[in-house]
């Protein structure tokens, strides 16, 4: 509505004294009144939908904004370059990149036995673009070796997928004289203190292979921490230690090419591929009856992360272990192939938390 109001003239009082044009005057007053409030109503009806609107906008899920994946995705492994958790995150990284469409960029950050770069996981952008290479160390073992601990296992990380089991190998320098477990139990007994073994840092499960063996066994062996399982592979090849309790990832190609000598599994049975080498029970003497160490390598997320986002990376990611020529590489680095997806990996991890809990507590294990 709009009102035509005439500008008063020259000597017109500005409040008329006749009773008609009170009147008029009070009606005009009440029209302008209603045509403002009006207004107003209208502007806040506007605002409000514009609210409304934005709202909206806001509560739409992730993926309506920024569909996944819109850039690279950072997969970290918590151990040097060239060990089992490296050579795994590159296989897996290079066939996920291939199917998700982005680059999946693989960044080492060793030290602490994997806690460092499981920190740096565990504290990222719960956005589908930060992933970790988790181990029965950094995932499982470490929260009850180490008295401080800056990320919880089960708490700070969604697991995504379980990518299989493997056991570890107890192998010497091919110069060794050792040729037998028994050989280095006698030698550890001769000496005790002075037979070293090395591992891939304090909380793995070449660190707990050994100390469960020291203790099984009734011996004394000195632990020697790297960071990561190339590191200790190049120190026994260069007799900086005396032993590994090694992954099959790590410790095969070394056995493959007559550097290593292997002479006993951790595992409960025997290596497909390796079927003349005893397992530690076998060969270890009555001590060591019920000696079992089998490691596992996993794939984990930061906590909060969408699950459609979760679900997509565990169905890719079980395909990629399904793929036959993935299933015979893992085989031959002694994996066992898994592909298991969060619900079942969760569960997994929780057990082992628990069962590495007690082991740690009876066997008074320690992270140096």
């Amino acid at each position: 509505m709009l009102l035509h109001l005439r500008p008063l003239r020259a000597g017109q009082p500005a409040h008329p004294s006749h009773p008609a044009s009170h009147a008029a005057f009070r009606c005009a007053s009440h029209v302008v009144s209603r045509a403002i409030s009006r207004a107003v109503s209208q502007s806040r009806l506007a605002c409000g939908l514009l609210a409304c609107a934005l709202a909206a906008v806001g509560a739409l899920p992730a993926h309506a904004q920024d569909p996944w994946p819109a850039k690279p995705v950072n997969y970290v492994v918590p151990f040097a370059a060239g060990g089992t958790t490296d050579v795994l995150g590159r296989l897996i990284g290079q066939r996920l990149s291939q199917m998700i469409g982005q680059p999946v960029v693989v960044e080492n950050r060793a030290g602490a036995g994997g806690n460092i770069g499981s920190d740096y996981v565990a504290k990222a952008a719960p956005d589908g673009y930060t992933l970790v290479g988790g181990t029965i160390s950094s995932h499982s073992i470490n929260v009850s070796l180490y008295p401080k601990m800056p990320y919880d296992p089960i708490k700070n990380f969604q697991p995504v997928a379980l990518i299989g089991t493997l056991p570890n190998l107890l192998v010497v320098n091919a110069n060794s004289p050792w040729k037998t477990v028994q050989d280095v139990i006698a030698a550890a007994k001769a000496k005790p203190g002075a037979v070293s073994f090395g591992s891939a840092g304090n909380g793995t499960s070449q660190h707990l292979a050994g100390e469960l063996f020291s203790s099984m066994a009734g011996v004394k062996l000195l632990h020697v921490p790297f960071k990561g399982s190339s590191p200790a592979v190049q120190a026994l090849l260069g007799n900086q230690v005396d032993v590994l309790f090694e992954n099959s990832v790590a410790a095969m190609p070394m056995i493959q090419s007559g550097k290593f000598r292997a002479l006993a599994t951790t595992a409960a049975k025997r290596a497909r591929e390796l079927p003349d080498v005893p397992t530690v029970a076998e060969a270890g003497g009555p001590k060591l009856q019920g000696y079992e160490i089998v490691s596992w390598q996993a794939v984990f997320a930061p906590a909060g992360t969408p699950a459609p986002i979760v679900n997509r990376l565990a169905a890719d990611i079980g395909k990629i272990i399904q793929e036959p020529d993935m299933r015979a590489r893992l085989a031959s680095l002694g994996i066992e192939p898994s592909g298991a997806g969060p619900a079942e990996l969760g569960a997994f991890q929780k057990s082992e938390v628990a069962k590495w809990a007690q082991l740690i507590k009876s066997a008074n294990i320690r992270p140096e």
